[in-house]
């Protein structure tokens, strides 16, 4: 495994619609791997493959909603993900991005989303999602259509040091 580069904005390479994934042969498992291991190093809590210069529609999540800090989070792999379902009821929150260091802003979403996509090795799976999990999904899947969560931020701007400890990437 091996810890990727993470582009950062305004790479143009972040602004393109995401292809869909055809192939699940080692290459591809031996990406996934490497997105989750990027994804730590960083450290953060989600990262799509035009992060890291692959114009693929893939995500790896890995979350846990227990606050126990030793509670082992849940790790997701989302290919060609789409919402099918989300909820009436959206809330705002703040949303940092890998991608777009040293910044942050809120970012209106829905509170639920139900997503369907395949898993890593090409099986269909359903995902209902809510809270922080659904805001993750969907920050994640806004990188497959080119979009950075500044492009829905009403606010953005550059935290304290005191505030960036306590955000959740």
């Amino acid at each position: 495994m091996a810890v990727l580069d993470i582009v950062t904005f305004p790479e143009p390479s972040l602004r393109l619609k995401a292809k869909p994934v055809t192939k699940f042969d080692k290459e591809f498992q031996d990406l996934v791997n490497d997105m989750f291991e990027t994804m730590r190093a960083a450290p953060g809590v989600g990262l799509a493959a035009p992060q890291i210069g692959q114009s693929i529609r893939l995500v790896v999540v890995e979350y846990s909603e227990d606050e126990d800090e030793n509670a082992k989070p849940k790790t997701y792999v989302l290919v060609n993900p789409e919402i099918v379902k989300h909820s009436e009821e959206t809330v705002t929150d703040i949303e940092g991005c890998l991608s777009v260091p040293g910044l942050v802003g809120e970012v209106e979403r829905y509170e639920a989303v139900t997503v369907k996509a395949l898993n890593r090795f090409g099986k269909p799976s359903k995902i209902k999602a809510e809270g922080w999990l659904a805001r993750i999904f969907q920050h994640e899947m806004d990188h497959l259509d080119g979009v950075l969560y500044i492009d829905r931020a009403e606010n953005v701007y550059q935290p304290s040091p005191e505030e960036m400890a306590t955000l959740r990437d």
